[in-house]
């Protein structure tokens, strides 16, 4: 959903020094097939020792759910570090601790096409309307992270088209420089 081209992807995990391990799913892939992958993949890292999965989901008890009972098949519990906090707190810390982010997806049925390919800034967070969740949490949005306090370096891109797709969702394509 977020949109971002697997070479900014490798970028961000490389100035965050942290592993990359790609799961692939065909374009179409069902629920079901992302879901096998996914167990597949999960088990490999239990096989390993690794016992426990980290999320960023704050308040979707659904998804939460859908999470754990994933992870349940792999024998392997989720760790949600911002489970519950108040999402305008977070914005406003994201923003004042440095981080940099872009909007690379917006939902048209819920925001307007203007707010894809804007940075997520305090002028972004004050035109957001009321009914909209200032991190996103209902996929109103969704965005790439590109520099921030624990990057090595930023990761430079550039703005390409903005594209509506399955006449819902504006992407704007951002392109490794």
């Amino acid at each position: 959903m977020h949109g971002v081209r697997s070479a900014l992807l490798e970028k961000q995990a490389e100035s965050l020094r942290l592993p990359l391990d790609k799961v692939y799913i065909t374009r179409n892939a069902s629920n079901e097939d992302y879901e096998a992958q996914m167990r597949d993949k999960l088990l490999q890292y239990h096989s390993r020792g690794i016992h426990s999965v980290v999320f960023g989901d704050i308040f979707l008890e659904d998804l939460r759910k859908y999470r754990e009972d994933n992870l349940a098949q792999a024998e392997m519990q989720g760790i949600f570090p911002i489970w519950k906090r108040d999402t305008a707190e977070l914005a406003h810390t994201f923003i004042d601790l440095g981080f940099k982010a872009i909007i690379t997806c917006v939902d048209s049925n819920i925001l307007d096409k203007r707010f894809v390919g804007r940075l997520f800034d305090e002028r972004f967070l004050s035109e957001l309307p009321e009914n909209i969740d200032p991190c996103g949490e209902n996929g109103e949005f969704h965005s790439f992270v590109y520099d921030g306090p624990i990057f090595r370096e930023g990761i430079p891109y550039r703005k390409g088209k903005i594209v509506l797709r399955d006449e819902r969702f504006y992407f704007c394509d951002l392109i490794r420089v």
